[in-house]
């Protein structure tokens, strides 16, 4: 039988190792999410953190893909739906559900909901996937791993700051 563990203890372990893997002068940790059917790597320095889904109020007359705002510690984020946002099914809420903090190392109270979280991931278990189209303009890359699955590298810096991501306004 698996080993329960604490969502308390699991967020401290995640923490702790995303320290550390900060901490570490190799430039190839990536944190790893799926959004829908979609894989995606970020770069550490690129995310903020990663939390379970807080209470989300809905903001009236705005893309379906932008869940609404969320207090985040006394600060209101604007939560999307990252597989939603990039055209695919919106994300079916489950307890693997997580928000990741995208903006916060850009000064932007912005956050995206994903699937569920893969862990930490290096580089050196990856080739690079010449095949892959680009997918976007924050997608800086694509990477396959060892079963030759499709993960793309998220630049949350041009994600934040793509006209089409920062308007939410209902068309």
């Amino acid at each position: 039988m698996a080993k329960r563990v604490s969502l308390r203890d699991f967020q401290e372990s995640l923490a702790g190792r995303l320290k550390a893997a900060k901490g570490e002068a190799s430039s190839d940790v990536r944190l790893s999410f799926e959004a829908g059917a979609s894989r995606w790597l970020v770069r550490l320095e690129g995310s903020g953190e990663v939390l379970p889904v807080p209470a989300i109020e809905r903001v009236p007359r705005t893309r379906d893909w932008f869940l609404g705002a969320a207090n985040i510690r006394g600060v209101l984020y604007g939560v999307s739906d990252f597989s939603a946002f990039l055209g695919g099914s919106p994300t079916e809420r489950g307890l693997d559900n997580r928000v990741v903090l995208v903006g916060q190392p850009h000064a932007i109270n912005a956050a995206l909901l994903v699937t569920r979280l893969a862990g930490l991931r290096n580089l050196g278990d990856f080739s690079a996937a010449e095949d892959a189209a680009p997918e976007s303009p924050w997608a800086q890359g694509a990477w396959r791993d060892r079963e030759g699955k499709l993960w793309r590298e998220l630049d949350t810096a041009h994600l934040v700051a793509h006209r089409e991501f920062l308007d939410i306004a209902q068309h």
